[in-house]
């Protein structure tokens, strides 16, 4: 296919725009002790947010984990893993694991910005990078079978609303915080989007649309601990 036989989504360019100049949203990018010390740690991993426009709708490439795998298998993630030593930074990471999981190319994918990390319960660094998929007819998966089961996309606009949403509340270490859980159908399956995908997913939905969601998030603080904003 000739990669200049499409256009570009309007909307999407201007949110791109946006976010690559709002730079407080590349947290320690020029910072070397950063890079040096922190990018190496074992306990790090990082994963890819691809938007791509549909239909007048923004949405996001999802998958469901395999049921072979040890850990969080059959759930719902974002394209990602853990960083390999030869990854240069948290990009590298996002783009190597979507291309080993779903045959996502890296030349597709055109990087807008790296939000800041979360930070799970066992204590692993997830650093979220934001990227679109300009021309969503030029990708076709191939699903690394040992690790993803299945791939669908959801609008991202979903995780603002409280349509489809169930919650949960939790306490950690005295803080109560809330899971939220969206129901979503494609595939002729009901897929759940929950816990730290659906944290992110909330956080990357309300900087995109530039509006709160509909209901409270009330997410873990320790998902924001160590880095500045919660």
């Amino acid at each position: 296919m000739d990669s200049n036989n499409f256009s570009r989504s309007q909307k999407l360019l201007d949110i791109s725009q946006r976010l690559r100049q709002s730079t407080s949203l590349t947290p320690h990018s020029n910072d070397q002790l950063y890079q040096s010390q922190t990018h190496k740690k074992p306990n790090r991993s990082a994963v890819l947010i691809c938007l791509f426009e549909e239909g007048d709708e923004i949405y996001v490439i999802l998958t469901k984990r395999s049921s072979k795998l040890s850990s969080y298998s059959g759930h719902v993630s974002l394209p990602g893993g853990r960083t390999d030593e030869g990854d240069a930074d948290d990009i590298r990471t996002a783009l190597r694991e979507a291309e080993e999981e779903i045959g996502l190319d890296p030349a597709l994918v055109d990087v807008v910005t790296v939000l800041e990390p979360f930070v799970t319960k066992e204590n692993v660094t997830v650093v979220p990078v934001l990227g679109i998929l300009w021309n969503k007819q030029a990708f076709n998966p191939v699903l690394n079978a040992d690790e993803v089961e299945s791939i669908f996309y959801a609008p991202l606009e979903m995780f603002l609303k409280d349509e489809n949403r169930r919650h949960e509340d939790r306490e950690f270490q005295g803080d109560k915080y809330v899971l939220h859980y969206f129901d979503f159908k494609a595939n002729n399956m009901v897929y759940v989007i929950w816990a730290l995908t659906a944290g992110i997913l909330i956080s990357t939905a309300s900087l995109v649309y530039q509006r709160p969601p509909e209901f409270e998030p009330r997410m873990p603080k320790f998902w924001k601990k160590n880095y500045s904003r919660f």
